[in-house]
């Protein structure tokens, strides 16, 4: 959430803020009246409560009709005293849920518009044409059923549509990107972590899941519990209800776990394959820093990310993200998109989000510094994504017989395999 003093002292930037989301600008308005509200009747609370402390005291003193027009004024505080309470607290309800409904505040740099409104910051690599190699590129599906790397007929038998099975080389071909990631993360000063999959309701609203992308997150009704769409969510709330020092900043976790998601509203998209799914695996960069620090952050989890696709060999560029496709924690957010040869298109491989105070504030997560002790910054990034990053490297690394070739620094996870071979042609 954002800072109420800021949003008193400052309500035509939060105006901006949501206009430039195409969130509801009357939901300000809302939140400025309903914080009016809540302390104007904590004042009268408190005005009630003083004076009905000091008729305490005068009420053994006095005598006769003195003591009876105290006794009667008591009484009408009692009451007041109890409806202002319910004042206060439903003002402050009001307060807090409206709070939660508002996005956080975009950074100025960010390009105004909806999801085609980035801008493209930089491009690496060189997309390989195959109509100059003589041969037309398979898709990531057909080329993982030649390795015996990917079944997702039987992943809809078993589960449904967008499940899928990762076999044979396609399991090792996973287990090899996640320890290669998690690799990298850890020389880069990450700590990993296993996370939990399950979370609670306060854990998924801290984080932001539960606005509006509330209807793409799976709910156990039974448990009241959350299967978690990214460890983004865990790793944030690792650190709820605390106070960090600051000398223990920054701190850094990669979260390696499953992640489900609804994928509510894609009905028609990317059907085909493992590109979109329900259940995925994916390795997480998650850090907490000051907030002075966060801009630096972010691009230095952008550097991270790159460096993993460059290593990678993967044709890229850099996007910065438009204010309509942010979603609610986040102020700015960088995609690196990946070129997909049967697409003809750059798809997001990775993303990287500078969520400044907002994440911090809602889990009650805070940094000592001296005397002074303030809500953090944290940040997170994609370092890799198992499904999408498996469709890349298929695509892009493909050979005219089937084969794929691998990239050197997945070698060592893999036995030392050079090319991924087919078991069926």
């Amino acid at each position: 959430m954002i800072d109420l003093r800021l949003l008193r002292e400052d309500p035509d930037r939060v105006r901006a803020s949501q206009r430039a989301r195409g969130e509801n600008v009357a939901l300000v308005d809302s939140l400025l009246s309903a914080d009016e509200r809540r302390r104007s009747s904590g004042v009268r609370f408190d005005e009630l409560r003083a004076e009905q402390k000091q008729l305490g005291k005068l009420i053994p003193k006095a005598s006769g009709d003195e003591k009876a027009e105290l006794l009667k004024r008591a009484e009408q505080l009692k009451a007041e005293v109890k409806a202002a309470d319910a004042e206060r607290d439903a003002a402050d309800a009001e307060t807090q849920e409206l709070l939660l409904r508002l996005g956080n505040l975009v950074h100025p740099d960010v390009p105004v518009g909806g999801e085609e409104d980035f801008v493209t910051l930089e491009t690496h690599g060189t997309i390989r044409d195959f109509g100059a190699e003589g041969f037309e590129p398979k898709d990531h599906l057909e080329l993982g059923q030649l390795l015996g790397a990917i079944d997702v007929e039987r992943g809809a038998k078993v589960s449904g549509s967008r499940f899928y099975f990762l076999t044979g080389v396609g399991a090792l071909l996973e287990l090899a990107l996640v320890n290669a990631a998690i690799a990298q993360a850890t020389a880069a000063g990450f700590t990993p972590m296993l996370t939990p999959a399950l979370v609670r309701p306060q854990s998924m609203a801290g984080t932001g899941f539960l606005g509006q992308a509330a209807q793409d997150v799976y709910h156990l009704d039974k448990d009241d519990l959350y299967l978690v769409g990214t460890s983004e969510v865990p790793l944030a709330a690792y650190h709820m209800d605390e106070i960090i020092d600051v000398d223990r900043l920054p701190l850094r976790y990669a979260g390696f776990s499953p992640c489900f998601r609804r994928e509510a509203g894609s009905h028609g998209k990317d059907t085909k394959g493992i590109f979109r799914v329900h259940q995925f695996d994916k390795v997480e960069m998650f850090t907490y820093v000051t907030p002075e620090e966060s801009a630096a952050e972010h691009q230095r989890l952008l550097a991270w990310e790159k460096q993993w696709l460059e290593s990678l060999e993967l044709p890229f560029r850099v996007i910065d993200v438009a204010t309509g496709d942010l979603g609610a924690s986040a102020a700015r957010k960088f995609d690196c998109e990946a070129w997909i040869p049967t697409q003809g298109k750059y798809r997001e491989l990775t993303s990287t989000s500078d969520c400044t105070e907002f994440q911090s504030r809602r889990l009650s997560i805070r940094y000592r510094d001296g005397k002074q002790v303030r809500p953090l910054a944290t940040l997170n990034g994609t370092l890799c994504a198992v499904p999408r990053t498996i469709v890349a490297i298929l695509e892009n690394h493909q050979q005219a017989d089937g084969s794929v070739w691998v990239p050197e620094i997945l070698r060592p996870y893999l036995g030392g395999r050079e090319v991924l071979e087919p078991v069926s042609r």
